[in-house]
């Protein structure tokens, strides 16, 4: 069986890759990219759905009522709702965070790109974002898609990892190096 670079891998992984072969069959491949970064977003900003994601004591049928209710009510498309449903009756809801991140790398490869997980202290303006687009599409020589993550502990700067490359501008980081450089 095809691994996909690896992606396959993990339980996330291997349903990642069931997603994706349902949205290119269903030619809804940024479609259900899309709706994935809504529900992503959702699950940070809403301490319920993520209760319903996260909670083993949720009952198996109300977490599907849940998540269906919450697909319709975000307007999701028909393969991301009724993936949701499946997640959700198979009780893999929790793995909502990998699926998604391992669907992406599906798509961007797909479409040709690379991807970029950027960590930063505060979120990135839209102008910030393109800068960076460009700066990193120099730097590997084709289109980059950014995942932004926002991580208070870094402190400032960012964290890049494109593949197995990670630039690291971090100041926690440049604080660790200065105090081991200061211990001798």
């Amino acid at each position: 069986m095809e691994s996909s670079g690896g992606i396959q891998a993990s339980l996330g992984g291997r349903y990642a890759l069931a997603l994706f072969e349902l949205a290119e069959e269903a030619k809804a491949i940024d479609q259900v990219e899309q709706s994935l970064l809504a529900v992503r977003d959702a699950l940070s900003q809403s301490a319920d759905l993520r209760k319903v994601t996260t909670s083993p004591v949720v009952a198996r049928g109300d977490a599907v009522k849940a998540v269906t209710a919450t697909a319709d009510q975000m307007g999701l498309d028909p393969t991301t709702r009724s993936f949701l449903g499946v997640l959700a009756e198979n009780r893999r809801l929790s793995q909502l965070p990998k699926i998604i991140s391992a669907y992406r790398q599906l798509a961007t490869r797909h479409r040709g790109e690379q991807t970029a997980e950027v960590t930063s202290a505060h979120p990135l303006t839209d102008e910030q974002v393109v800068e960076l687009r460009q700066q990193l599409r120099q730097r590997v020589g084709r289109e980059v898609a950014i995942d932004l993550n926002v991580d208070p502990a870094i402190l400032g700067g960012l964290v890049v990892r494109i593949g197995s490359q990670m630039i690291d501008s971090s100041i926690r980081t440049r604080l660790n190096a200065l105090a081991s450089a200061m211990k001798g």
